[in-house]
């Protein structure tokens, strides 16, 4: 889990970046009906929780560098004997000084009084618009109230600043603290996929090898970080395959994407794998083109590497395989000029990762590609999809859809991958499935 000291040092470290004229104002995210009275399972905002940990709904966290009185401030919902009675305890403000690390916290009932008073004297205001147009008419109306109140001496923010930019850089470096909780939400997702492929077998339905991943997630105090992929056959090539209604026969590849979420952070694997336990010569061939482009993609997986040289390195294997099979005309570089490759791998080779699955950071700095660090988490997915009405390509291609994806920690040194206990080569697969 993570410290309340490094909730706080984060809060500081973000305090720092927007300087001592700025105010950070970040909601939680709303509860969601799911139909009638009924909610979705709570999740809280991610940027909200990387900056307090905080998880319930109703709360804002205010961020007011240099205030002699506190610098963060929390709103929340009181203790309510009634409302915990059906929904469980709650911290109240209380709770949010006591256990949070918050410097002071209000109820939340009071913000329309507190906040505005907060907000006056700051030139600027750090804030995601457009996530929740409700709260950005608020946040705008407390700035008016700023100017209403105080007239032509109001002091109130001149500039609004979109959040992201500060808060997601620092979010894209992973801390100590944070890889360990991403290797234990990585070890429960290897669990989940052992347990699916050790049950997998001809007349299953995906459903039923779908709800041995939840099994292992929810053993384990986790949830789906994403809606699993459990697609055999040539659902294995619908890239976001959902439905999961099929049934498993003789002879098909069983496509599985799915992770797990713990304490709020993710992890993402995909293994493709026979049904059977046995490849055939044709899903072999593909497989290890797959493989090998996934390997050549972790090995650039380093410090002052281009985010894109992992994809570069796969799309040139992958290029080279298909060629050298015959499913692409011509040589490797046509290939990858023309974009032929793309028929068949239609996608990029990873993907941010932590606190979202796809998550925050920017891909390209000044224009350019970003350069790899120590502490960033990358998933590493290249595949090979081949539609099962590819007219263009011969029958015993068809419908063979491949995957494979770990999650991969960029260190000083070579990289770390910490979804390497479910097995992924050929001969490892079919001994773990002959068992």
């Amino acid at each position: 889990m993570i410290s309340p000291k490094e909730y706080t040092r984060r809060r500081r470290q973000l305090m720092r970046l927007a300087g001592g004229q700025a105010i950070v104002v970040v909601p939680a995210a709303p509860q969601r009906l799911r139909n009638s009275d009924a909610t979705y399972p709570y999740r809280q905002d991610s940027d909200f929780h990387y900056l307090s940990g905080f998880p319930e709904p109703e709360a804002v966290l205010a961020l007011l560098p240099g205030r002699k009185h506190g610098e963060a401030i929390l709103f929340c919902r009181e203790r309510d004997k009634l409302r915990e009675a059906w929904e469980g305890p709650s911290a109240g403000p209380e709770g949010a000084v006591r256990d949070f690390g918050m410097d002071d916290a209000f109820p939340i009932d009071d913000i329309d009084d507190i906040l505005p008073g907060l907000i006056e004297g700051r030139s600027r205001v750090y804030y995601h618009f457009g996530r929740d147009s409700d709260f950005d008419l608020k946040l705008i109306g407390w700035v008016k109230r700023v100017q209403t109140l105080r007239g032509p001496d109001a002091r109130a923010p001149r500039e609004f600043v979109a959040l992201s930019h500060l808060l997601h850089d620092l979010r894209l470096f992973k801390s100590r603290d944070e890889l360990r909780v991403m290797r234990q939400a990585a070890a429960i997702a290897a669990e989940g996929h052992l347990r699916a492929m050790r049950v997998a077998r001809a007349g299953m339905a995906e459903h039923q090898v779908e709800a041995e991943l939840h099994h292992a997630f929810r053993s384990a105090g986790a949830v789906p970080s994403y809606e699993p992929i459990v697609g055999s056959g040539h659902n294995a090539c619908v890239l976001h395959y959902r439905a999961n209604n099929g049934t498993l026969s003789d002879g098909d590849l069983l496509l599985i994407d799915a992770g797990a979420e713990y304490a709020c952070y993710a992890s993402d694997i995909t293994r493709t794998f026979p049904v059977n336990g046995r490849f055939t010569r044709e899903q072999a061939a593909l497989y290890q083109i797959v493989l090998d482009a996934q390997e050549a993609a972790i090995a650039q997986a380093r410090p002052g590497r281009p985010w894109l040289a992992t994809h570069e390195a796969a799309v040139k294997v992958i290029a080279g395989g298909l060629c050298d099979l015959g499913l692409i005309k011509g040589d490797v570089k046509g290939a990858i000029e023309s974009g032929a490759y793309k028929a068949f791998f239609p996608h990029k080779t990873g993907h941010w990762l932590g606190l979202d699955v796809h998550d925050v950071g920017d891909y390209r700095v000044d224009g350019e590609p970003r350069v790899l660090e120590p502490g960033m988490v990358m998933t590493v997915e290249p595949g090979i999809y081949i539609a099962p009405d590819a007219r263009h390509v011969a029958a015993k291609w068809r419908g063979i859809g491949i995957r494979i994806e770990d999650d991969v920690v960029v260190t000083q040194n070579k990289p770390e991958v910490i979804t390497d206990a479910v097995p992924k080569t050929i001969a490892a697969i079919e001994a773990f499935k002959s068992r």
